[in-house]
């Protein structure tokens, strides 16, 4: 009976499964297009993607989407009559043993059933007579844009299965056409003189092929050209014509015709020659509504030229805002600084809209006038959050923010927040609360004319922020103080940079009491220690309250190290020198430059790459200033140490569209960071390994250094080395899912006095005691966020001894991380 009960769900899931269980009796599913060019077998995306039809998309090779809509039936019920019709049995025992009402309610929801089946999966393609058609024309289209007139193709049906059947098509280019001599006649003088000017920059020449994109792009380029030097009315859809290209041979000459401007007069249409147009005016309407368009502006400021209105009272202070006015007095016309206005605009994050429109004053003068039609000067959020991590069991958080825009009347954003949050750790209840404010500025502020090394086109911008943050019954209760200057600019559209010039950090421990209950590693070592030093002694409890009693236990370890070996001399002085580094307070003065290139055109760009580095310095400047030192030679400011390090994280993301929304994702992170001057690393500046972004098949500071064993419950180091790779498809609908597998692990290359070798980076080989993890993940996408969860495998264990590979592999050991968003 077993036996028969898994056969049944063998053949139900097959029946499932099946890709052609709707296709008809006379239809078939496509399995494939085949391309052929010139006998060639063509693999290129930009051909595939004239085809009308596609096979059903894949993930991992399976058809999933077409799986799922084939569990349903599009010829099923669509109202509870039909349904009854169709399961009059069913139907008829739900409404004797319950009501007619019940009956119903079944119906919907079995019917809702079906239809969630198939709008959420995809329909199976079935091969069309009229789409091949179609997709031969798109085809011929094509090789004639590249120049190939009498390219010709031709289609070929296949069947290659039971109800399966695939399209070849065979495409014979032929020769190409190729551009003899270009005749060009620009009827405006003054167009005549920009264009010869510019004109090694043109995308056609003499005895290069026929390609349509070549004038396209010519087009699109002398546009830009006249229009960014002075001519405003310029129009290439009225004004560009190529004429005189013989497509029936392989070489031909074209007419290559810029016309005057054409103009209507009294009823007729006329052509008159281009002319220069110079700004002699600039209006900007501060406090623009749709509703108000036509009530007087009362309050009138000039500024440089420029002229600044608004219908009661300026709230913003000309000087400031005529910096993003790129359009200028007396200057010729350009699209270019049009568009950077606008965009410089909207880059204040003040203004809802920009609208730029010009009047003609004469012949060869324009008034501008930019409409701003701002945002509500004061916002307020409110966020709440329910989490759980390795570290909190739960934690329920609240956050309350108010934004101030135009806080200076110079389109300054000034932001302050208080949040709070409650949760269950491994150590019981606890809270954390913190506030933060923030002034960024849309523009740099600094002495000595500084300000004038980054153009104002570059988008600079000046952000000072403080804050307090102060947790409870998380380690050893931390209180974090943070004050902090930085600027930021993009050099470029694909480039970035971001300089912090003052970034401090104070950083206190509140309940030190708390270390041996935190460490609990720690305190078993000493334990350890004390059954051969002290093996009368009986050791105090871990508990709350006994830690004076537990530093007395280990000053009596001390002091009877001498029935201890030099191995356990070692580890006695590594838990004292580990209790020094972790409790001790921080003072990190930080200096930053961080540069950022990402070449993503949009987000729906899928194929794009992503690099950062940052390199900074921690206590340089202080501590040459600073002639204070504790006992163990660390710089000191009011006896609290001063971290000093350099610090450099890079980090590289590739992604490859791999078409029928498949990506492939890539990450690699290499990080280091180096004391000096006897100073230790604080742990905030340190590197973990392990959780929902980092290496997915450990917890959050579960793995490292090195191959170190288990045991520690922060385990940090101070060179870290993380690559990932993760293949995303959809599954259906909004669901998606993913397989990914991550490497790498953290190190010591401090030459910590602490950690034994396994823990340290000292060669190559060192490398090899990579952890690696593999997994799998199911996403929701909100269109808003992305709920993840991803489980991850241990695959390389480094710190095993003997077989390091597939020893703990399995749901058993499987680490569960929920996310928000993509890892990376």
């Amino acid at each position: 009976m077993k036996k028969l009960s898994i056969y049944f769900l063998l053949l139900l899931l097959i029946s499932a499964c099946s890709t052609i269980k709707h296709v008809k009796k006379n239809q078939q599913l496509l399995t494939k297009n085949n391309i052929y060019v010139d006998s060639a077998k063509s693999s290129n995306k930009d051909i595939s993607e004239l085809m009308m039809q596609r096979p059903n998309a894949r993930a991992l090779g399976l058809p999933l989407s077409l799986y799922f809509y084939n569990l349903g039936n599009p010829n099923g019920s669509k109202t509870p009559a039909e349904w009854d019709k169709n399961h009059p049995g069913l139907y008829r025992f739900f409404k004797n043993t319950f009501s007619e009402k019940q009956s119903i309610s079944v119906a919907n929801s079995f019917i809702g059933l079906n239809n969630w089946y198939l709008t959420s999966g995809q329909a199976p393609v079935i091969i069309d007579d009229k789409k091949i058609k179609k997709t031969e024309r798109n085809l011929k289209t094509y090789f004639q844009n590249e120049g190939y007139f009498k390219a010709k193709i031709t289609s070929k049906r296949d069947t290659v299965g039971t109800k399966k059947g695939s399209v070849s098509y065979y495409i014979e280019k032929g020769k190409p056409l190729f551009l003899d001599s270009i005749f060009l006649k620009i009827q405006s003088p003054v167009l005549d003189s920009i264009y010869n000017a510019n004109k090694q920059k043109s995308f056609l020449k003499n005895g290069d092929q026929y390609k349509d994109i070549n004038f396209i792009n010519e087009a699109e380029r002398i546009t830009k050209l006249f229009r960014n030097n002075g001519i405003y009315h310029f129009d290439k859809n009225s004004s560009i014509v190529f004429d005189e290209i013989d497509t029936a041979v392989y070489k031909s000459n074209v007419d290559f015709i810029i016309s005057d401007r054409l103009v209507e007069n009294n009823g007729e249409y006329i052509n008159i020659p281009y002319k220069i147009q110079k700004i002699k005016k600039i209006n900007v309407y501060t406090d623009y509504s749709y509703s108000k368009k036509d009530e007087p502006y009362n309050a009138h400021q000039a500024y440089n030229g420029v002229n600044f209105y608004a219908h009661k009272k300026l709230k913003y202070n000309p000087k400031y805002l005529n910096q993003s006015v790129f359009i200028k007095p007396n200057t010729i016309y350009s699209d270019s600084l049009r568009a950077l206005t606008r965009i410089h605009f909207r880059s204040l994050k003040n203004f809802k809209s920009t609208s730029i429109r010009f009047n003609e004053l004469g012949n060869d003068e324009l008034e501008a006038n930019i409409f701003l039609t701002p945002t509500e000067k004061y916002t307020l959020g409110f966020e709440t959050e329910l989490s759980r991590s390795n570290i909190r069991n739960f934690d329920v958080s609240a956050k309350f923010s108010l934004t101030n825009r135009n806080a200076f009347k110079g389109a300054e954003l000034f932001k302050i927040s208080a949040s709070g949050s409650y949760f269950n750790s491994n150590n019981g209840p606890g809270w954390e609360i913190g506030t933060d404010m923030s002034l960024e500025i849309p523009r740099f502020v600094a002495p000595f004319g500084l300000s004038k090394l980054v153009p104002k086109s570059m988008f600079p911008k000046t952000k000072f922020f403080t804050g307090i943050n102060i947790q409870r019954n998380i380690g050893l209760d931390k209180q974090n103080i943070t004050a902090g200057l930085n600027y930021k600019w993009q050099f470029n559209k694909k480039k970035t940079i971001q300089l912090d010039i003052f970034n401090t950090q104070y950083v206190r421990n509140l309940n030190i009491d708390n270390y041996f209950n935190v460490y609990n590693s720690e305190y078993t070592k000493l334990v350890n220690l004390g059954e051969k030093a002290i093996p009368n002694v009986t050791p105090p409890q871990n508990t709350i309250g006994n830690f004076d009693a537990i530093t007395n236990y280990a000053g009596q370890i001390f002091n009877n190290s001498t029935a201890l070996n030099r191995d356990e001399v070692a580890e006695l002085l590594n838990i004292t020198n580990r209790y020094q580094i972790i409790t001790s307070d921080f003072l990190i003065p930080e200096i930053a430059y961080m540069f950022t290139y990402n070449n993503q055109e949009n987000t729906k760009d899928a194929s794009f790459s992503y690099f950062r580095i940052r390199v900074a310095n921690s206590g340089n400047i202080m501590g040459l200033l600073s002639n204070q030192v504790n006992s163990v030679g660390e710089k000191t400011v009011f006896k609290i140490p001063i971290a000093q390090y350099f610090k450099t994280d890079i980090e590289y993301k590739k992604y490859w569209d791999l078409g029928d929304n498949n990506v492939l994702a890539h990450r690699t992170f290499v990080g280091a960071i180096f004391p000096y001057d006897n100073s230790e690393i604080p742990f905030s500046r340190s590197y973990f390994a392990g959780g929902s972004n980092d290496i997915r098949a450990w917890r959050t500071y579960d793995l490292g250094p090195g191959a170190t064993p288990p045991g520690l419950e922060y385990n940090i180091g101070s060179f870290k080395f993380l690559t990932s790779f993760e293949y995303r498809f959809n599954v259906i609908g909004n669901l998606k899912s993913a397989i990914f597998m991550d490497a790498g692990n953290i190190w010591d290359i401090s030459n910590s006095r602490i950690l034994n070798d396994s823990a340290k980076l000292k060669d190559f080989k060192s490398l090899l005691n990579m952890a690696v993890g593999t997994g799998f993940g199911i996403r929701y996408d909100f269109t808003f966020l992305i709920a993840r969860l991803d489980v991850g495998f241990k695959v390389h264990e480094p710190y095993l001894t003997g077989n390091k590979w597939f020893q703990n592999f399995g749901f058993n050991n499987a680490v569960f991380n929920i996310g928000i968003n993509y890892p990376f």
